[in-house]
C-alpha cells in the first residue's frame, strides 16, 4: 500500500484525543471526592476524646501533618507518572513529608526510652490497625486506581506503590484522629508498617491494577 494514502486513510479514521487534565487538577479532584469521606468515616468510628488537647503537642502535629502531605505529594507524584513528559523529579517529592514523617516518630521513640527506658516503649499486638487503614483508605485507593488508567502508565509498579502510599497514608490519617493509640513504637510498626505493606503489597500486582481502561 501507499504510503501516503495510508496516512491519508489513518487520519480520516482517527478520532480526537482529550488530553488529561493537569495532575494538579486531578489531585484536587481526588482530594475532593477522598478527604471529607475519611473524615466522616473517622466521625463515624468515634472521634478520639483527647483530640483537642493531642492538638497543643507539637509532635502530634508533625506526625498527622506528615502524613497528610505524605498523602497528597504521593498522589501528586502519581498523577504526574501516568502523564508522559512529566519531569521525573517529581516522582522523589513523597520522600520529603515521608522523612519529616520518619524524623518525628523516631523522635517520639527517643524521647520515651530516654524518659522511660523499655517501659516507655510501650508494644502489644494491635492488628486491628490493619483493617482499619485499608477501609479508610479504601475509597482513596478506588478513586486513584480510576485516575491511574486514564493515564498512560509507563512505570506500573512505581505508580502503583505511589498511588497506594497516597491511600493508605490518607487512611493513616483518618486512623489517627480516632485511635487513640499513640506510643511511638506502636504508631511505627502497626500504623506505618501498615501502610509500608499495603503500598508495597499493591506494587507487586502494578500491572494488573494499572490496566488501562478499555
Amino acid at each position: 500500500m501507499d504510503t501516503k494514502r495510508l496516512i491519508e486513510e489513518l487520519a480520516k479514521s482517527a478520532q480526537p484525543v482529550r488530553r488529561l487534565p493537569r495532575p494538579e487538577y486531578r489531585l484536587l479532584f481526588w482530594l475532593a471526592t477522598t478527604l471529607p469521606t475519611v473524615l466522616l468515616i473517622a466521625w463515624a468510628a468515634g472521634i478520639r476524646p483527647d483530640l483537642a488537647a493531642k492538638t497543643t503537642e507539637p509532635l502530634f502535629i508533625i506526625q498527622v501533618s506528615a502524613a497528610l502531605l505524605t498523602a497528597v505529594s504521593a498522589a501528586w507524584a502519581t498523577l504526574s507518572a501516568v502523564v508522559p513528559g512529566e519531569p521525573r523529579w517529581k516522582l522523589a517529592v513523597p520522600l520529603i513529608p515521608f522523612g519529616v514523617w520518619m524524623a518525628a516518630i523516631g523522635q517520639q521513640c527517643w524521647s520515651e526510652w530516654r524518659l522511660f527506658g523499655a517501659a516507655g516503649m510501650e508494644f502489644r499486638p494491635d492488628p486491628a490497625c490493619i483493617p482499619a487503614i485499608a477501609v479508610i483508605g479504601a475509597a482513596p485507593a478506588v478513586i486513584m486506581v480510576t485516575l491511574i488508567r486514564r493515564g498512560a502508565v509507563l512505570q506500573p509498579r512505581l505508580t502503583v506503590f505511589l498511588g497506594a502510599l497516597a491511600a493508605a497514608a490518607l487512611g493513616h490519617f483518618g486512623l489517627r484522629l480516632s485511635h487513640p493509640t499513640d506510643a511511638g513504637l506502636m504508631v511505627l510498626v502497626w500504623q506505618v508498617g501498615t501502610v509500608a505493606g499495603l503500598s508495597a503489597l499493591a506494587a507487586l500486582c502494578g500491572r494488573a491494577i494499572a490496566k488501562p481502561l478499555a
